[in-house]
């Protein structure tokens, strides 16, 4: 294996991901795994999760499913309990779960508000501090979360998701700056609207989506294997003097 590609070699590490059974969180699996990782994919659709594990074994990769709702603060936990007790301890979590409520700040309900956070903000919150005592214990760790660029600028009818996304922009400067000394890189990844499901539901309509393009310089929308590109450095050695960021993948909208 030559210099470069181990720079960007996950070999032998474990990741957890959640958000796993569809979208970017699966093309995240494919990619980690495709670099060497063992995989526990966590989400809450079990035939989802069934197509990780073939997506991942068929890497030569090892893959715990793990079923669970993040909306939960309990199966939140015992997700991470799971994959602790698989593989002993998580060398990369990857928070790429999230929900987004679109509505006008006026008709966003309390009940959605909190139901955004707790997936968004609290979960990944839940599984750091979970996890982070083995990272520490190793003296390495890698922590990844998928935020948005809703997280660093403002947009129309997404005030539950920008607030989540922007307090996780923060949690990830704050883990830094109290996890560094172990040698534990924490960064967020903030693309701009991606051609998920999730994606398509949103801006699919041309519309909707034709007039949010024109804002972007690139003029289009992304791919989920280029946030998947982007997570692979950042879990990698290559970027291991990173940490504390907000990485904006967006085609240039927050340039102009």
């Amino acid at each position: 294996m030559s210099d470069h590609t181990n720079r960007f070699s996950v070999a032998g590490k474990r990741a957890l991901v959640t958000g796993a059974t569809k979208g970017i969180g699966l093309e995240i699996c494919r990619v980690l795994a495709a670099a060497g990782a063992d995989i526990a994919a966590v989400g809450r659709d079990a035939a989802g999760l069934d197509e990780v594990k073939v997506a991942v074994e068929s890497a030569e990769r090892r893959c715990v499913a793990i079923k669970a709702d993040l909306a939960s603060a309990q199966e939140t936990e015992r997700a991470a309990a799971e994959a602790l007790a698989a593989f002993g301890t998580i060398d990369i979590l990857v928070n790429n779960a999230g929900i987004a409520v679109v509505g006008p700040a006026l008709t966003t309900s309390v009940e959605d508000w909190d139901l955004v956070m707790a997936v968004n903000l609290r979960a990944p919150f839940i599984l750091a501090k979970a996890l982070a005592p083995k990272m520490i214990e190793q003296g390495a760790g890698k922590i990844i979360n998928v935020s948005s660029q809703t997280g660093v600028v403002g947009l129309d009818d997404h005030s539950a998701y920008s607030a989540s996304k922007g307090g996780l922009n923060s949690l990830t400067q704050t883990l830094t700056s109290e996890w560094a000394k172990h040698n534990i890189q924490v960064n967020a990844v903030c693309p701009t609207v991606i051609l998920t499901p999730m994606g398509e539901q949103v801006w699919g309509d041309p519309a909707k989506g034709d007039p949010m393009k024109a804002k972007i310089p690139a003029r289009r929308f992304g791919k989920p294997i280029e946030v998947a590109n982007l997570v692979l450095f950042l879990a990698s050695p290559a970027s291991d003097l990173i940490n504390g960021q907000a990485i904006l993948i967006d085609g240039g909208f927050t340039a102009i």
